[in-house]
């Protein structure tokens, strides 16, 4: 971060004295500027006491500084080329989204994209006050292998068919509203007709890191609940979509599931993920490809997989993990396709490559 002066101000578009109501009229931001080979973006907020940004895994939190004795707090952070990232104000214990941008994902985040970042389309802009509608078929779950009682909401798009799961169903539901976009990946063309089910985590290391009775419990108990439903939804053609370490899961799943399991589309899978890891001090510095590539070492046919790989281009620790069990799980005869987003760790990220993914794996349907 850096000092900037009125004329800086100005650099980005903004006019009038910090501060004034002026100011504040035409004040949109984040805002950028060229920086050599990336971006400075500048961050607003009107407020009276001091915050910081916080931003969703790719950089440590940012302060802002205060423009003289006026309500102006602002930030100017360098940014490389093409990235997409969620941030939100951090005000002691509270967050908030940016009123200043209309882009939110749920009522206390944001969302930026640098302006090289390639297009989401489909996602709706929405604001950090817009509620989501929800899927009007609703589940009770109450499952003996795994314990407890779940919702799980059905949105059948286009009429339905194929069984789309995304795991961590919750953040499709109430941050990131899927239901639209795959409605308007699917009047457009980029997938057929598909039923959506959000599957939620009550406890997402036990459920996802290569935990066999979530997969059992999918198998025996979710999809015949799915069929006995007044929904139109063909589970023959199940695809499963998992980010981080949904996207483990989801790979584990083609491996020890196959007649389950054959197609998968996943962002940022935690394939650094090994029974201990989570209790090292650096969780992602023990073997590469972890537990999921052992696994693929020992030979599996993998001929009828078909499985699509994202991984953000700004996640240097995960890419040598990631890079090795794509080239694993294709030599062991899956059908593969590898690409990289413009992000981190950061669901704001992923949301194109669930929509291009999850139609790349039923492209052969």
């Amino acid at each position: 971060m850096r000092l900037v002066g009125e004329e800086t101000f100005a650099a980005y578009g903004l006019a009038g004295a910090p501060g004034t109501d002026a100011f504040w009229a035409g004040a949109r931001t984040p805002a950028t500027v060229p920086d050599g080979d990336g971006w400075t973006a500048l961050f607003l907020r009107r407020a009276g006491e001091a915050a910081d940004i916080g931003f969703e895994s790719w950089s440590p939190p940012v302060p802002l500084r205060r423009w003289g004795v006026t309500d102006c707090w602002y930030a100017e952070v360098r940014m490389p080329a093409r990235l997409r990232v969620t941030y939100q104000f951090l005000e002691g214990d509270t967050a908030y989204a940016d009123p200043l941008n209309p882009v939110g994902a749920g009522g206390e985040r944001s969302l930026f994209a640098t302006p090289d970042a390639p297009p989401q389309p489909h996602w709706p802009a929405l604001g950090a006050d817009d509620v989501l509608p929800l899927p009007r078929t609703r589940l009770r779950w109450t499952s003996e292998r795994l314990g407890g009682r779940r919702t799980v909401r059905v949105h059948e798009v286009g009429g339905g068919g194929p069984v789309v799961l995304l795991l961590d169903g919750d953040d499709w539901l109430y941050l990131h509203p899927a239901a639209t976009a795959f409605e308007s990946a699917v009047r457009c063309g980029e997938m057929p007709p598909v039923t959506l089910v959000f599957l939620p985590a009550k406890d997402r290391q036990a459920e996802f890191g290569c935990c066999p009775a979530l997969w059992e419990a999918v198998r025996d108990e979710l999809l015949p609940l799915i069929a006995e439903s007044a929904v139109h939804a063909d589970p023959d053609r199940l695809v499963v979509a998992g980010q981080s370490l949904g996207g483990l899961s989801a790979l584990y799943a083609a491996l020890e599931f196959p007649d389950l399991v054959s197609r998968v589309a996943c962002q940022s899978p935690s394939v650094w993920w090994t029974p201990d890891a989570v209790h090292r001090p650096d969780p992602l510095g023990g073997p590469v490809g972890g537990t999921v590539a052992a696994r693929l070492r020992g030979g599996p046919d993998l001929s009828g997989l078909r499985v699509a790989f994202d991984v953000g281009e700004h996640e240097t620790r995960m890419l040598p993990h990631c890079a090795l069990v794509e080239r694993l799980t294709e030599q062991a005869g899956a059908t593969v396709s590898v690409n990289r987003s413009a992000s981190d760790h950061d669901r704001a990220g992923w949301r194109h490559a669930l929509l291009r993914d999850v139609g790349w794996a039923l492209a052969d349907a």
